[in-house]
């Protein structure tokens, strides 16, 4: 039913300082030399989104690459590219495609549970991130069972084989919820099947942005359905009734259903209202026990070796 809603000891504090990046390998392990204070870093951590439908980001990859029409004007995209060349920033590279290992273990330093949009600055399963690297965040969101993670992509057959593989272990938490971009018939509909066939506990779709009627939709063993137009400039329009067609199979279906926007050039003027009121179902969440520092330390300190191995 829809809901509305070692040596040292690692850092779980909120610091606000950035992390240089200068390795642009994409996951292969790698010996490392550890700076005896280096895990007193304080890491950026996005622990308040502006994002409708989550808490918090978490991006232990970022940047990526285009592969369909939902993509011709990325958000992420245009704002990482803003940085690119400015030394020291996150986005010192663009929105090339890196990992991003000093990272791994940033949910492990929350103390308050969240739900968590995992690589929203990227796609965790783009093509030049290894198997073992997303392994290896998917062990984080095990370790970290107090979130709710969502985890996104358009790359669906690759979400496929690895769900189905050496990912099966991640694919039966309830508190990992696993969703495919959905913009049109031709690009979006088959990630959908793609979705369905893995043994994913809990499923997604992001229908954002809705570039056309999608018209009947199969929503079989999908729990939630994000709806939501484009913003910005050249933002391309979405019909009112491709959203209700949308919210009425949703219905029928018994998949929550959250409407995220109505987009346009300056979506603040348009809002997230439909037919006098907002959307905001959540598939039901069981809520687990934040553990006490002394066991997040020692979770951080499990993962550290994990990180190491990546940079």
């Amino acid at each position: 039913m829809p809901t509305q809603l070692a040596n040292c000891r690692p850092s779980l504090g909120n610091g606000r300082g950035f992390f240089a990046e200068n390795n642009l390998r994409l996951g292969q392990p790698l010996s490392y030399s550890l700076c005896q204070n280096s895990c007193d870093i304080k890491l950026h951590m996005s622990d308040n989104s502006k994002i409708e439908w989550t808490d918090a980001t978490w991006n232990p990859v970022r940047g990526c690459t285009k592969v369909s029409p939902g993509c011709a004007h990325c958000y992420a995209e245009t704002f990482a590219e803003r940085f690119r060349g400015v030394p020291g920033h996150p986005f010192e590279f663009g929105f090339d495609p890196r990992i991003v290992p000093e990272k791994l273990a940033e949910p492990l330093r929350w103390s308050k549970a969240k739900m968590i949009f995992v690589n929203s600055m990227s796609d965790l399963f783009h093509e030049t991130v290894s198997d073992d690297y997303i392994e290896a965040v998917a062990k984080v969101m095990a370790k970290a069972d107090w979130h709710t993670y969502q985890v996104l992509t358009k790359r669906a057959d690759r979400l496929r084989e690895l769900l189905s593989g050496r990912l099966r272990f991640a694919a039966k938490l309830p508190h990992v919820w696993w969703g495919v971009s959905v913009e049109n018939k031709k690009h979006g509909l088959p990630r959908l099947s793609q979705l369905r066939a893995t043994p994913a506990q809990v499923r997604f779709l992001s229908i954002e942005p809705l570039l056309e009627d999608l018209g009947e939709i199969n929503l079989s063993g999908i729990d939630w359905v994000i709806v939501g137009g484009e913003s910005g400039p050249g933002a391309r329009p979405m019909e009112a009734a491709w959203v209700r067609k949308i919210r009425s199979q949703c219905r029928e279906a018994k998949v929550s259903f959250f409407f995220k926007q109505w987009g346009g050039v300056r979506k603040s003027e348009h809002g997230r209202v439909l037919d006098g009121r907002t959307y905001d179902e959540f598939p039901e969440r069981e809520l687990v026990a934040v553990p006490e520092r002394e066991e997040r330390l020692d979770l951080i300190s499990e993962t550290e070796p994990m990180e190491l191995v990546f940079a």
